[in-house]
């Protein structure tokens, strides 16, 4: 990653506000009121909003400003300026309110419309602007443009929970819906999927039933954008086909770090096209750079409780920092048989994945998010995905899902965007010109010439006319339907395996990452009421891992059921593992503990080597303001936990707050251990950063307060150092594994 992406300079950090992200407007505001008149502030240099584009595809050429309000003065939505938007019109002072008060109607009446049905799924989401660059390695199989070597493309990634409301928590145990709009120049391309590559059921058909399983209970709304009740294991346990997903959920995959540090999959198979015409199959991969991981439970469960947004607020921070995510596109690739299977993999079955290691994943571009988007609700609540959007190079297999996928999306984005002309909101335009002889409709903002919006015509000269294959027309894949072929509904006897594509996942896995899904199946499952759905799910689990199935049934007071038959013989694949590699620490959050009074150049030599990393250092005291040499205080003793930092170090031992209290403050409830004089809510930061194995370490002079919170020096990952760079340095090194996994034992039932 560029290091020269953050706006910083190493020689002159006083001025902490500009390099770190969270500012809500460009510019400070005044202690007063402003009143002198000025036109709207332009948004801030980490935003952006969607390209000008004409409602037909057109670059207009126009400034973004366009879209935006503009003018010094309030007005009307027809631009009649306003002298007062305070008080209503009425018949005197403490009169009754007058019918003609036009601007109350027109003010209130707009506000009671302003939102928009919710998605049924995906409803929570976060977004951002940015680029794919094509490496050119793709042109082998697929002769789409965007594709191409140095080809840059503008995109818009949204990001979301799949199960929760608008209003529910970022870091609920959940799928992830990774999302993908490239603004190619022969159309729009979206490649619609999830951080898990395969999905719960294997026929559109079923997908209404899933996720009313997966809702809360429809007699009282309760849980909330959870999977931890009796509908949704009811569901699962007698839909086994729903197994393999199950599992990926109750893994460490169900509750990632940050969507920075999530994989996503098309899910699908595809069919790819080469330019002459040449087919062969494919799986769509996103690989992070900054690598796979995720969040403990126990982090996950503060974080729902202390910052619900801590999924949306990380990603826009990031970018605002400079530390631009990044994705591979790759792709696995398969001969595009009659049977569509891959080493007895049927291809068109989406609960099943093909090894990495059977069909390694090729790079074929790389996506990096660069801008925030400058209003939610325009480009982020109104962005419409659709698996249909496709361009030359790019085609659909008969995946069952996928088939459902291509009606149910365009149907969702009328019910949702008001008709049928939701691809002319800004953010979904296309950035190629659009002729598609379609008119009027509500919401229709293209003022279409013509008399003839009908083919053939001659009134007016023939136009529009076909573009073949030559012309880089999208031509639909010819593909043999089987003869003597019936019209049934039926699946395939490939379909009927549902145990050994889980039991594969999870021998996958570590030993630390087994206990977590052990832990899963536990917690959620406990949270059932009718034993029977425990029961019924401990014999599918059964017939993953008995071992597995055994720790489940004793967390939940359950003998365990005997496997139904021989276990599935399978190899493991390493590269579902999240764990065991090194990765960038571009955009980790260091916490720095500093006491206010102490060693001012500890605290911005830590900084200083965070900020050269790429890394976001926050600096905690004991009360907000400023340090000496005007360096400022992020957080608070008060303010925050330790699942807002990926390591936390201490510039010194600061003494207690003054509002380090019970009464003020609960986390300061209790005194310190032995006497020590420290404020005993940084002792809580630091056992709870232990706890969850994050790195913790000091300067000099810091180690009674790390043992006092438990975090020995001899211990894994717990760092003392009398010079402040070395410090950071070793911290940094053991945070490229992202946790100090030694740190997490695993128990006798797991190997």
């Amino acid at each position: 990653m560029a290091h020269s992406r953050r706006a910083h300079d190493s020689r002159d950090r006083t001025a902490q506000e500009t390099e770190l992200p969270g500012r809500p407007a460009p510019e400070a505001p005044h202690l007063e009121e402003p009143v002198e008149p000025r036109e709207p502030l332009p948004p801030k240099p980490d935003q952006t909003g969607p390209g000008t584009y004409s409602p037909t595809g057109e670059a207009t050429g126009a400034d973004q400003a366009v879209l935006a309000q503009s003018g010094a003065r309030l007005t009307n939505t027809q631009g009649a300026r306003l002298p007062d938007s305070d008080h209503s019109l009425k018949a005197g002072e403490r009169g009754p309110v007058l019918l003609q008060d036009h601007h109350l109607r027109e003010k209130i009446t707009h506000f009671d419309h302003e939102r928009i049905p919710e998605r049924v799924v995906h409803a929570r989401g976060a977004a951002a602007h940015g680029v794919f660059r094509g490496y050119g390695t793709a042109a082998t199989v697929s002769k789409a443009h965007f594709l191409g070597e140095g080809v840059e493309t503008p995109v818009f990634v949204r990001f979301s929970t799949v199960l929760g409301s608008r209003g529910s928590a970022d870091t609920v145990r959940d799928t992830r819906g990774f999302a993908t709009k490239f603004y190619t120049a022969e159309g729009t391309f979206d490649l619609v999927g999830n951080n898990i590559p395969v999905f719960f059921i294997q026929d559109a058909i079923k997908f209404p039933d899933v996720i009313h399983a997966g809702k809360p209970h429809p007699d009282r709304e309760i849980p909330q954008a959870q999977s931890a009740h009796d509908t949704f294991w009811d569901f699962v346990s007698l839909h086994t086909e729903a197994t393999h997903h199950t599992l990926w959920n109750m893994s460490d995959r169900g509750i990632p770090r940050s969507f920075r540090m999530m994989e996503g999959f098309g899910i699908h198979t595809f069919r790819l096209v080469d330019a002459g015409g040449r087919t062969t199959l494919a799986k769509f991969h996103w690989k992070p750079k900054l690598g796979v991981h995720s969040l403990t439970w126990e982090e996950a469960q503060i974080i729902n409780g202390v910052d619900p947004d801590f999924h949306r607020r990380d990603l826009a921070d990031a970018i605002e920092a400079g530390a631009f995510p990044e994705w591979e596109l790759g792709v696995q690739t398969f001969p595009d048989t009659p049977e569509q299977t891959f080493e007895g993999v049927d291809l068109l079955d989406p609960t099943k994945i093909v090894p990495e290691e059977w069909a390694p994943v090729q790079p074929v571009g790389l996506l990096t998010l660069n801008a925030n988007p400058s209003n939610y609700f325009a480009e982020t609540e109104q962005v419409a995905f659709h698996p249909g959007h496709l361009v030359p190079g790019i085609d659909v297999t008969d995946d069952p899902l996928l088939a459902g996928r291509l009606f149910s999306y365009i149907d969702t984005q009328i019910t949702r965007l008001g008709g049928p002309n939701f691809a002319q909101i800004p953010v979904n335009r296309p950035h190629a010109p659009v002729n598609d002889m379609l008119r009027d409709g509500m919401h229709q903002t293209a003022v279409h010439a013509g008399v003839a919006p009908y083919r053939p015509n001659s009134l007016d000269g023939g136009c529009p006319f076909l573009a073949g294959a030559d012309e880089r027309g999208f031509v639909e894949t010819p593909v043999a339907i089987p003869q003597g072929a019936r019209k049934v509904r039926e699946a395939p006897a490939s379909f009927d395996d549902h145990t050994s594509h889980p039991r594969r996942f999870y021998l996958s896995l570590t030993p630390v990452e087994r206990e977590h899904v052990i832990a899963a199946y536990t917690f959620e499952l406990s949270k059932c009421y009718e034993n029977a759905i425990k029961e019924r799910t401990l014999r599918v689990l059964a017939d993953i891992d008995p071992g597995l199935c055994a720790q489940v049934a004793a967390g939940l007071g359950l003998p365990a059921p005997e496997p139904s038959g021989p276990l599935a013989d399978v190899e493991p694949s390493p590269a579902l593992s999240q764990v065991g590699r090194a990765w960038p620490v571009t955009g980790r959050v260091l916490g720095i503990v500093a006491d206010g009074d102490g060693d001012i150049d500890a605290v911005r030599t830590l900084r200083e080597a965070a900020l050269d990393a790429d890394m976001v250092p926050l600096v905690i005291a004991p009360k907000g303001g400023r340090l000496a040499d005007g360096i400022d205080v992020q957080r608070t003793f008060a303010n925050t936990r330790s699942v807002e930092f990926d390591a936390i170090v201490l510039a010194g031992v600061p003494a207690p707050g003054d509002d380090a209290y019970g009464a003020r403050d609960a986390k300061a409830a209790h005194g310190d251990p032995d006497g020590l004089t420290t404020d005993p809510r940084v002792l809580r930061l630091l056992s709870e950063a232990y706890r969850h194995a994050k790195v913790v370490g000091g300067v000099k002079g810091t180690g009674e307060v790390l043992g006092a919170a438990g975090c020995h020096e001899q211990s894994p990952g717990v760092v003392l150092d009398s010079d402040a760079r070395n410090l950071f340095d070793q911290v940094a090194a053991l945070l490229r594994q992202h946790r100090v996994w030694d740190r997490f034992p695993s128990g006798d039932g797991v190997e």
